[in-house]
Order: C-alpha cells, then structure tokens, then sequence
C-alpha cells in the first residue's frame, strides 16, 4: 500500500518539464491556434479568389470594356404609326424590348423590364408613358427615366438607327445615373 499512496502523491514527470501537456494522447490536432490560422488562411483564399471578378465589374462599370451588340431589324417604318408601338427580342432571344413610335421622325427603344422588380413594361398612348403594372411604376417615353411608383432607375435604352425604310437596335447604352 505505501507503493500506491507514493504513486498517487507524485507527478509522473519531471517538474523541471513545462512542455508537459503539449502532446497528450487522444488530443485534438486543431487547437485556438491552429483554428485561427486555418480561418486566416480561408479568408485569404478567399478574398484573392475575388479580385478577377471584382476587376470584370469595375471595367464594366467604369466603361473601360467594349461591348459590341448584333445589328438587328426591328421593324419597318411603314409598319409603326406615330403613336404605336412594336415589341421585339434585343440583344439576346430572351430579352424583351419596345419600340415607340413618338413622332414623324422620333422614335424610342427600351428594354421591356421595369427596373424594380423586373416586370414587363407597357407604351400607354392614352397616358403617353410607359408603364409597369405590377406595382404602378410609371417611365417617360423620351426619357425613359421613372415618373412614379417604387422604380427608381431609368430603363436601358437601346440605341436605333433607320434607314429610309426600316429601324434597326444596334446597341445598348450603358446605364446612367
């Protein structure tokens, strides 16, 4: 028995040893330490992973990049009286646009999504605005910059040109403020 209680009195180490409880068995390989650098690193990869697509964004934004658009028919000029109005696909197949006729040689193209929650946008001659009746967004035409209700930012506007009998999109203009 004095074995025992002289076992149980000491420490199993030298005292001397401060590096005792480093390396213990069935201890965690991930400590605070080790954790943080792990979350340090992760954040790292991370914020340089974005930089590419930051950069995309900002040549876009800042007008730096050239974007070309496809010269596409719209309509013929003997097809739109003053007043009226033609919906057509511009620049891709599944992107929506009207074209209004204002007057005898004035006429206005603008992507057909309402810039608030991307509704489809309609020429009211009787209100001679465009309107969003989703949440009763109102654009002048000749402008295409918002008159009522929550949208806050102009339409795209698509750049036209006409020939002596038909209007063709050729792009579309960035986007202002």
């Amino acid at each position: 028995m004095d074995n025992n209680a002289e076992r149980n009195n000491k420490v199993p180490f030298d005292e001397d040893n401060y590096t005792h409880n480093i390396h213990k068995n069935n201890e965690r390989e991930l400590d605070r330490r080790g954790f943080l650098k792990t979350m340090v690193g992760a954040a790292g990869v991370f914020a340089v992973s974005t930089l590419p697509w930051g950069g995309l964004a900002a040549k876009e934004l800042l007008g730096f990049g050239s974007r070309s658009h496809p010269r596409k028919k719209i309509a013929d000029k003997s097809a739109l009286k003053i007043g009226d109005a033609v919906e057509f696909h511009y620049p891709g197949e599944h992107e929506s646009a009207l074209l209004v006729r204002l007057g005898e040689h004035e006429y206005k193209a603008y992507k057909n999504a309402c810039t608030h929650l991307k509704c489809p946008v309609f020429w009211s001659r009787e209100e001679d605005q465009m309107v969003c009746p989703c949440h009763h967004g109102y654009f002048d035409v000749r402008t295409g910059k918002p008159t009522a209700g929550p949208p806050r930012r102009a339409l795209p506007e698509i750049v036209i040109e006409w020939d002596g009998s038909a209007i063709y999109a050729t792009g579309v203009k960035r986007y202002e403020t």
